[in-house]
């Protein structure tokens, strides 16, 4: 990390890293793996937004968890294996992001450098919201671009 003096600093300032500005593009979410596990674990999450169903939790986290997710995630793991992409093991749309996520980091480099990161999350799902923030703070960034690439108005 390239490192200077303050600009009107007194000499003996010590030097400090050049701050980052990060790019996080934000896509819904998409499970892990067609699985039923994977599919549980990835509609718990998205169908516990109370952004998503705002019903109270006591009445719809029994419902969600002993009769919805106990079937939903065998037609929705169905569903995602029909439009699996199975060569790189992943979802179209994690397919999707990920080429989306390196044609602008390839032009933000060759604008700007190391001074900006991109990278992507995902709301509901992996890699997490919190893990890329965290990773782009640990990375040096002082600035982060929320960038939710979602096609449609959503409170989530």
């Amino acid at each position: 990390m390239h490192a200077t003096r303050p600009e009107h600093s007194p000499a003996d300032h010590p030097a400090l890293p050049k701050p980052k500005v990060g790019i996080l593009l934000a896509n819904l979410g998409t499970p892990d793996n067609y699985d039923y596990w994977s599919m549980r674990r990835y509609l718990s999450e998205f169908l516990s937004d109370r952004r998503v169903i705002d019903y109270s939790p006591w009445l719809w986290q029994p419902l969600l968890q002993l009769i919805i997710l106990t079937k939903r995630p065998f037609t929705s793991g169905a569903a995602y294996k029909s439009i699996w992409n199975e060569e790189a093991n992943e979802s179209p749309l994690l397919t999707i992001t990920k080429k989306q996520t390196a044609a602008i980091k390839a032009q933000m480099v060759e604008r700007y450098g190391d001074d900006v990161r991109v990278d992507f999350c995902m709301r509901y799902g992996n890699p997490s919201t919190k893990s890329k923030v965290r990773k782009m703070i640990e990375d040096g960034c002082t600035k982060i671009l929320f960038f939710p690439l979602y096609p449609q108005y959503a409170g989530a």
